[in-house]
């Protein structure tokens, strides 16, 4: 008798192959809604000559396209999540956006307890009840890439945090940024003057890094340990691996950090009866700023190695304003030479000198071309825009797009892709600070991290040192 035709089972391996394909066309139709939304919109409003009616209309443009931008990162999920964290920023995006776009952090689709059971055993070789005392069902959080659950070792009685990958993610992800790659071929030849392609690029490499849950337990030792040997006190604290022998390619079991998200800490400040707009208010925002500062300052520019990631959902503030930084899946390894270049180009920012601004250039492999009179300052102001958290005096979000920008003046032809992480770890910090409230320069307080980089590489003597009692300064205040 000839075999029945299992018709589930050519049901669920046709879905499964052609999901990919329904995925693209989703996006493609969504973004070319959205993207032709906005230039025709451009031509009405340029019809229009009353400023106050162009802003009027502009808002109004804004949150219909927010919504759209919602509701396609929220139903495609996987990478269009991260796409949301980068463009969802206060310093960068339109505010209706941010709105929107913030409440996606952490609030991926969950995986069904069922499924992660079976990828906890298969993963660790044992069973769940074998392993933990407690395991809570409902997870913490539920991110792009993988959810993480509280739960307690046998025997132990401290909590613990136990992150798992969600099944197939991986394959839906590299679908996602390759179509993301296309899209910003068309958007650099069209509209925006910038190595867009590059960027995609090196974040299809670092995204590929963030499947393996054994090289993030490694990142995470290897940062805490750096941290650690070089303070007084961590200025983050860094979660500890549990066990060495409970980290897999999809799972990762670690010790759990008290906090609350970040993105909480305005309604915490209230709970507590705090003047928000207070003293007390302020110096913990400055606190948690300037930890997170000296901490990216001391990764970047005196180990090369650091976590790339710093978006609003993975930082937590514990007692007393001390910072938890977690998900070590993005970090970044940066060569020497881009190193002490971007050392350079710091002090070029923190000094507002256009000469070494465009040496830094050359010696990152930027590459630019313009055609305006003033080049070398619109090439500081590009630095400025691109790799410092400060904004301009009474301004509250960057316009990078705007005619007036230094992007639209300089076309940028070539875009290391490894400085990528650089470039998104300093905007993410940038849109930490405006949602904190503070406008600071993040080329400032780096600049003795930067001068003693390039003075330990030979590139900098005694007599070129111009902060030697502004960093006893910075290091008493920040130690």
């Amino acid at each position: 008798m000839p075999p029945l035709i299992d018709f589930k089972d050519i049901q669920e391996k046709l879905s499964t192959q052609f999901r990919p394909w329904q995925r693209s066309f989703q996006f493609w139709v969504r973004a070319a809604d959205i993207y032709t939304g906005y230039k025709v919109f451009q031509l009405r409003v340029s019809l229009v000559k009353d400023v106050e009616k162009q802003e009027a209309m502009w808002e109004r443009q804004h949150e219909f396209a927010a919504d759209k931008i919602y509701a396609m990162c929220s139903d495609l999920g996987g990478f269009f999540l991260k796409i949301a964290q980068i463009i969802g920023k206060p310093d960068l995006a339109p505010e209706a956006w941010v709105r929107r776009l913030v409440t996606l952090c952490d609030r991926a689709p969950a995986t069904p307890f069922d499924t992660v059971k079976l990828v906890l055993e298969k993963e660790l070789g044992r069973s769940i009840e074998d392993i933990f005392e407690r395991f809570d069902m409902e997870p913490l959080g539920s991110a792009s890439i993988a959810q993480v659950h509280r739960a307690r070792l046998k025997g132990d009685k401290r909590d613990i945090v136990v992150k798992v990958q969600h099944p197939g993610i991986q394959d839906l992800m590299i679908t996602d940024i390759h179509n993301l790659q296309a899209f910003a071929l068309y958007m650099q030849k069209t509209d925006i003057k910038f190595d867009l392609y590059s960027v995609t690029k090196e974040m299809e490499k670092q995204i590929g890094y963030e499947f393996d849950f054994k090289r993030e337990a490694n990142a995470m030792e290897r940062i805490r340990q750096f941290l650690y040997e070089n303070n007084k006190a961590s200025p983050v604290v860094v979660p500890r691996v549990v066990l060495k022998d409970m980290v897999s390619r999809r799972a990762l079991v670690m010790e759990y950090i008290d906090g609350i998200p970040i993105l909480n800490l305005g309604d915490e400040i209230a709970q507590r009866g705090i003047n928000p707009g207070g003293k007390i208010a302020a110096a913990a925002k400055q606190n948690i700023l300037k930890s997170l500062t000296l901490a990216y300052g001391q990764m970047i520019l005196k180990s090369g190695f650091f976590h790339a990631d710093p978006h609003p959902g993975n930082i937590l503030i514990c007692k007393g304003s001390k910072v938890a930084l977690l998900d070590y899946g993005q970090v970044k390894d940066l060569p020497d030479k881009l190193r002490l270049g971007y050392a350079n180009l710091v002090l070029a920012i923190a000094d507002r000198d256009p000469v070494r601004a465009a040496e830094s250039y050359r010696e990152l492999g930027i590459d630019t071309v313009s055609k305006c009179k003033n080049e070398q300052q619109e090439l500081l102001r590009l630095a400025e825009t691109m790799f410092d958290t400060k904004l301009p005096p009474g301004v509250s979000m960057l316009q990078p797009f705007s005619e007036d920008s230094s992007i639209k003046k300089i076309s940028v032809e070539a875009f290391p892709e490894e400085l990528f992480s650089v470039l998104r770890t300093v905007h993410l910090l940038r849109g930490l600070s405006v949602g904190l409230g503070i406008n600071y320069s993040c080329a400032e307080q780096w600049r003795p991290i930067a001068e003693e980089a390039l003075y330990h590489a030979g590139r900098l003597k005694d007599t070129d040192l111009k902060t030697k009692s502004r960093r006893r300064r910075f290091f008493r205040r920040f130690l």
